[in-house]
């Protein structure tokens, strides 16, 4: 099938051409994919490129968990596709996501993550109350083209679903809560929003995003990739695919028998929920666990095209547990996480290799969740 001239138009190199035929192709078809994706799709600057504006400014993005901000005032900046973003949580607790550029000559507002009652430019002093409104501009008097009414902080379209706060860069994006109505069918009896956020942290992975959006929903790799730290509860033979609807992707990672029962839990789960894991993506960037007792999400964000920065946290049902506790969460978290990143920074040298050739994909329970994700790439890359 033919590339669409619109794509080349956006100045993809034909070096990409195979890979923009594998999703042409599947963007025009109902058959599922049977293999995985050319090494374009991964370390190709041209397509990287084509991903920054045609998923990440056009979909909704998750930038982080409410739980980050849990007070008046409290904020954190962060970036996405190029644009400075300051995520703020107001005198009043509404969360507000404003474009973090000054209205004066464009320098950064806002910087890392703190509480502030107002936001000033170091550059000229300029500052802005927490909703964005500007609140002083310094010897400005005598400027009769100044209109403060103008010069508020550019809002970013955002909502909050399950205490994930997202971004819709261009605005025009569907409503997300009703793209994810079918998902929180199977989700609604953890009862997230009851969860406390325990702990959260940034780092920054030499693997390109979607190495590890793929790496985080396939329970395949779990027998090889964790012996000691994921097998022994939730083993590859166990897994259970969950059909999405072209917005997410599921599977349900079923425990062992004699695996101990993770506690508290709500009351809410079923049985078949107090003994195994859910975990699922929002496309393009959110993976989340969603256990018994606890959930464990990933907001991902490329950084360069073999690089991408991740924004991690743990949240439970346990309220205020002591610092022990959280140090024994966090250190088993880092030890299965160190465990999938020695794999994807090597994954990383192979698909960037002329001679890598992808292979079949395996059963629906263990990589379907992949022929999801391709599907929806293809749709946002061709349509």
């Amino acid at each position: 099938m033919n590339v669409p001239a619109s794509l080349f138009a956006d100045a993809i190199s034909p070096n990409d051409r195979p890979l923009l035929d594998t999703l042409s192709t599947l963007a025009r078809s109902e058959k599922r994919a049977t293999h995985g994706m050319p090494g374009a799709f991964y370390s190709s600057v041209h397509f990287a490129e084509l991903e920054r504006r045609r998923v990440f400014r056009r979909t909704w993005v998750c930038v982080g968990h409410v739980g980050e901000i849990p007070g008046n005032g409290d904020y954190f900046t962060t970036e996405l596709t190029g644009e400075p973003l300051l995520i703020q949580r107001d005198a009043q607790g509404e969360v507000h996501v404003l474009a973090n550029v000054c209205r004066h000559r464009g320098n950064l507002v806002a910087r890392g993550r703190g509480n502030a009652r107002v936001h000033a430019c170091a550059y000229h002093a300029w500052s802005y109350e927490l909703d964005g409104k500007l609140k002083r501009a310094p010897l400005m008097q005598e400027c009769k083209d100044l209109d403060t009414s103008r010069c508020a902080l550019p809002k970013i379209h955002s909502t909050i679903w399950q205490n994930f706060i997202f971004v819709n860069i261009d605005g025009n994006a569907a409503p997300l809560g009703e793209a994810l109505r079918p998902l929180e069918a199977h989700i609604r009896n953890y009862h997230n929003e009851e969860r406390e956020l325990y702990h959260f942290q940034e780092e920054v992975w030499h693997t390109n995003w979607k190495c590890l959006a793929e790496n985080f929903m396939e329970g395949y790799h779990l027998n090889a990739t964790h012996p000691r730290t994921l097998r022994p509860v939730t083993p590859t033979e166990l897994c259970e695919y969950v059909p999405g609807n072209g917005h997410f992707s599921a599977y349900r990672a079923h425990y062992t028998p004699d695996s101990p029962q993770r506690t508290p839990f709500h009351e809410d789960l079923t049985q078949s929920e107090r003994r195994s894991s859910f975990l699922f993506s929002v496309f393009p960037n959110l993976v989340v666990t969603y256990m018994p007792h606890q959930t464990i999400y990933l907001c991902l964000r490329p950084a360069a095209t073999d690089q991408v920065a991740i924004r991690w946290g743990l949240a439970g049902h346990e309220r205020a547990p002591d610092k022990e506790s959280i140090e024994r969460y966090v250190a088993f978290a880092n030890a299965f996480n160190a465990e999938d990143r020695t794999k994807l920074e090597t994954l990383q040298k192979g698909v960037s290799s002329t001679f890598y050739s992808p292979g079949p994909l395996s059963a629906e329970n263990l990589e379907g969740t992949l022929r999801d994700f391709y599907s929806f790439m293809a749709h946002r890359i061709c349509d």
